[in-house]
């Protein structure tokens, strides 16, 4: 099949052929013509498999087909769990409607929402936003989703993740009831079935590659290894392979803030990124990770979803996630379109239980070596970390407060409103 065959205008097969696409994916070719013929949608991808194309096409082609209003009112909203995936949402959006008359435009948390809202007052179809900073610009009355003719929750399992149900509950509250909505999820868990039974209407459901599977393309391993020698391998598989771009994972900010600085006392250019820092310090060590100036990204799972890092050739699970499904997320950052990837975990002691969950979860038992020099502690505890012991998804959001919604924090903040208005996520 082609693009041609999926009933996309000629505006818009023209963006695609400038982007450099030829055929479309399995997600886009099942998912776009359901659009276009107004259906509701659950869709289930792997990560790097076209998804957004998969909901932009054909969203922007319902807008552009439909009646133009002088003002511009807000008819579509993309909604993303991370800044960084709705700045990504929002550059393909962009690129995709090269051709058409119609405006959008991204808001987040992090940066002075003044600039955000002047756009908004002068017009625009299309908004992508993350849950936090939208719901304050509803409550400061700087926009308004009554005349929503569209909404789209991408990575919607990972907004469950992150504790954003009340958040997504309260938006919809704000649309007409009359609307046409796209669930777009990298699994069907049991909550992701139930929150498409509360706000979807007669959804089609797509399904594309079975449920938590990893990318064939993704070569993956296990290095067994002391907890307190893992530093000492990484910066060794790093320099002796001449690596020149790595996503490393870590559980926890200040993790990856100490692995980011012994990175680079060991001579290899590297940033963290985490829900701790500033939007732009984010974005520019996303810039210098891209561009070749920062060899290691070392990032908390916020960075699990939504960072497009074309030809990503290596991944690194420092610490083991909590929750298997993020390893699925994780390793998703390389082998996308097509290309190949490596996805490597350093395993201590106490994470061999994580393994043998995540080995479960993708129906695959993981090759394992040890280095010399770095091999396992003899005295490391024998047995797994008990399933209890284990944080659940909204705990551990809870816990980490990567993407919370200030919404739902207490009034009592030691920051002032004004503080909190302009770097609300």
């Amino acid at each position: 099949m082609s693009f041609n065959q999926l009933g996309l205008s000629d505006a818009l097969l023209k963006a695609v052929v400038k982007q450099g696409y030829k055929t479309p994916s399995p997600i886009q070719s099942k998912s776009i013509p359901l659009i276009l013929e107004g259906k509701d949608l659950l869709a289930s991808a792997q990560t790097g498999t076209g998804k957004t194309a998969g909901f932009t096409l054909p969203l922007l082609q319902i807008l552009s087909e439909g009646q133009s209003l002088r003002k511009r009112p807000i008819r579509a909203l993309i909604l993303t769990p991370t800044r960084e995936l709705a700045a990504q949402v929002y550059n393909n959006v962009n690129s995709y409607s090269e051709f058409l008359d119609l405006r959008s435009t991204v808001i987040f948390g992090g940066v002075n929402q003044r600039p955000q809202v002047a756009t908004i007052k002068n017009g625009v179809d299309i908004l992508i936003a993350t849950p936090g900073r939208l719901i304050d610009l509803q409550n400061q009355g700087f926009l308004s989703l009554a005349n929503i003719q569209i909404l789209v929750l991408d990575e919607a399992d990972r907004m469950l993740d992150m504790g954003f149900l009340r958040d997504i509950k309260k938006i919809i509250s704000f649309m007409p009831k009359q609307r046409q909505n796209l669930l777009f999820s990298a699994t069907f868990s049991k909550e992701i079935k139930k929150l498409a039974s509360e706000f979807l209407h007669n959804p089609m459901t797509i399904e594309v590659a079975r449920e938590n599977s990893t990318v064939d393309v993704i070569q993956q391993k296990v290095y067994r290894v002391a907890k307190a020698k893992k530093t000492g391998l990484i910066i060794k598989l790093i320099s002796e392979g001449n690596w020149k771009q790595v996503l490393v994972f870590n559980r926890t900010k200040h993790g990856a803030n100490r692995l980011c600085k012994k990175m680079i006392s060991a001579g290899i250019s590297a940033s963290a990124i985490h829900g701790n820092k500033s939007q732009g310090a984010r974005t520019k060590a996303l810039h210098g990770f891209k561009n070749g100036t920062v060899r290691v990204l070392v990032a908390t799972d916020i960075a699990a979803r939504g960072l497009d890092i074309p030809l990503l050739p290596h991944v690194i699970n420092f610490e083991l996630p909590n929750i298997s499904e993020d390893y699925v997320h994780r390793i998703g950052r390389t082998g996308r379109a097509g290309a190949s990837g490596e996805a490597l975990s350093l395993v201590c002691g106490e994470e061999r239980g994580y393994l043998r969950d995540i080995e479960k979860l993708i129906g695959l038992k993981l090759p394992t070596s040890i280095v010399e020099g770095f091999e396992p502690d003899p005295n490391a505890p024998s047995k797994p970390v008990k399933k209890q012991q284990r944080q659940s998804r909204h705990s551990k959001a809870r816990k980490t407060g990567e993407g919370k919604n200030t919404s739902e924090q207490s009034h009592k903040s030691r920051r002032s409103k004004r503080h909190r208005n302009r770097y609300r996520n």
